[in-house]
C-alpha cells in the first residue's frame, strides 16, 4: 500500500479526553471551532463509528530530502511547510487505507469499517501513540525513533477484534527543549502544549481574518505553515525521504520568489497550486501571507512596486496586510 508502517490499538482514549478538554476550555484552539463542536465522537471512536473496537494506524513520510533551511534564509523566497510541496495528503492516504480495508474485505468477508485521514473528529497521535507508531514530542508532533517526525497519519476505525500493538508509553525527549526554544512566537507554553492562537501554522493556514500585528515580524517569510519545531528536532536526523512521488514538490513551491507570487491573479494562484493542500486557504489569504512576508523582506525597489500594485486590492484584508508592509520599508 506505501506505507511506511502500520499498528493496531483498542479504542480506549480516557487518558487522553481530560486533556483535550482541558486544551479547549482554555481556548488554545483559536477560531478552529470544528474542534469542540463533536462533543465526546472526538475522543470516544464507538460514537463516531458504531461499533468500532480497534483503530488500524499508519503512517507514510513524506520528507523531500531538500534544503529547508536554505529557504528560511532567503527572505525574497516564500516557505511552504514541506508537508504542502506535492499533492494534498488527504486524498491519497484516504484511497490507499480504502484499497487495504478492500484487501481486507476480500480475505475475510464484509465487516464494519470507515477511513480517516485528517478529515473527522480523530484524534490521531493519540490514537497512533497507541499503536505503537512513535510518541508525541514537546512540539505536540508525533515523533518515531527510526524515522523522525516527517510523516502523515491515517486510520481505519473497525469493529473488528484484531490483535493490538504495543503502545508507546515513554518519550524521548528528554531535557531536550529545541523546538520550545526555536518557535519564532512562543506558541508551544509549555512541553507538549500549544497556543494555536500563537502559531505561524495557525495565522497562516487555519485564520479566516487578520493576522495579529504582534505576530506578524516574527512570521518571517513563512507564507504557509512552518516548519521550525521539526526542523530544529534532533530526531529527525533519522527522517526517511518519502517514496511518494506525488509528495515531491511541485510548481517550484519550495522556491517561490515572493514578488512573483504576489503577482498571481486567482486563475494562476489555482492553476499553480491544483492538487494541493495550499489551495484551501483561498487566493484572498494567500496574498494576505505573501504581503507580510514581503514587509518583512529586505527594501528592495522590486518588493516595494510588487506591494504597491496590491494596494488598492477589492479586499480590505488584503489591503490592510499590505499597508503594513509598505509601512515596514518607510
Amino acid at each position: 500500500m506505501g506505507f511506511d508502517q502500520l499498528g493496531i490499538t483498542d479504542a480506549d482514549l480516557s487518558d487522553t479526553s481530560d486533556k483535550f478538554q482541558q486544551w479547549l476550555a482554555q481556548g488554545f484552539h483559536g477560531e478552529m471551532d470544528y474542534m469542540g463542536i463533536h462533543g465526546d465522537k472526538r475522543w470516544r471512536p464507538e460514537k463516531l463509528v458504531d461499533g468500532t473496537i480497534r483503530v488500524i494506524c499508519v503512517r507514510i513520510n513524506y520528507w523531500p530530502n531538500d534544503e529547508a533551511e536554505a529557504q528560511l534564509d532567503h527572505p525574497e523566497n516564500g516557505y511552504v511547510s514541506r508537508y504542502a510541496l506535492g499533492r494534498d495528503y488527504h486524498k491519497l492516504v484516504r484511497k490507499r487505507l480504502q484499497k487495504l480495508a478492500d484487501q481486507i474485505q476480500a480475505a475475510i468477508g464484509k465487516f464494519g469499517y470507515r477511513v480517516f485521514c485528517d478529515s473527522a473528529p480523530v484524534l490521531e497521535k493519540p490514537l497512533a501513540e497507541k499503536a505503537g507508531l512513535g510518541w508525541i514530542g514537546k512540539h505536540t508532533n508525533l515523533i518515531n525513533q527510526q524515522s523522525g517526525s516527517w510523516f502523515f497519519l491515517g486510520e481505519i476505525y473497525t469493529d473488528l477484534p484484531l490483535p493490538i500493538d504495543t503502545p508507546i508509553t515513554d518519550e524521548h525527549c528528554g531535557s531536550c527543549t529545541r523546538c520550545i526554544d526555536v518557535c519564532p512566537t512562543q506558541a508551544i507554553i509549555q512541553p507538549f502544549v500549544v497556543d494555536a492562537r500563537k502559531c505561524i501554522s495557525y495565522h497562516t493556514i487555519e485564520l479566516k481574518g487578520s493576522i495579529p500585528v504582534e505576530y506578524r515580524k516574527a512570521m518571517g517569510n513563512r507564507i504557509y505553515g512552518c516548519d521550525d519545531c521539526q526542523l530544529v528536532c534532533p530526531w529527525n536526523k533519522f527522517a526517511s525521504p518519502t517514496r511518494e512521488i506525488d509528495f515531491l514538490p511541485r510548481n517550484n513551491l519550495n522556491e517561490l520568489n515572493l514578488s512573483q507570487s504576489f503577482q498571481w491573479d486567482k486563475k494562476t494562484f489555482e492553476s499553480k497550486t491544483e492538487g494541493s493542500a495550499i489551495r484551501r486557504i483561498g487566493h484572498e489569504r494567500w496574498l494576505r501571507n505573501l504581503a507580510v512576508a514581503l514587509g518583512n523582506s529586505p527594501k528592495s525597489k522590486t518588493i516595494i512596486k510588487a506591494l504597491k500594485s496590491r494596494q488598492d486590492h477589492q479586499s480590505m484584508l488584503v489591503k490592510e496586510h499590505v499597508d503594513w508592509a509598505l509601512e515596514q520599508h518607510r
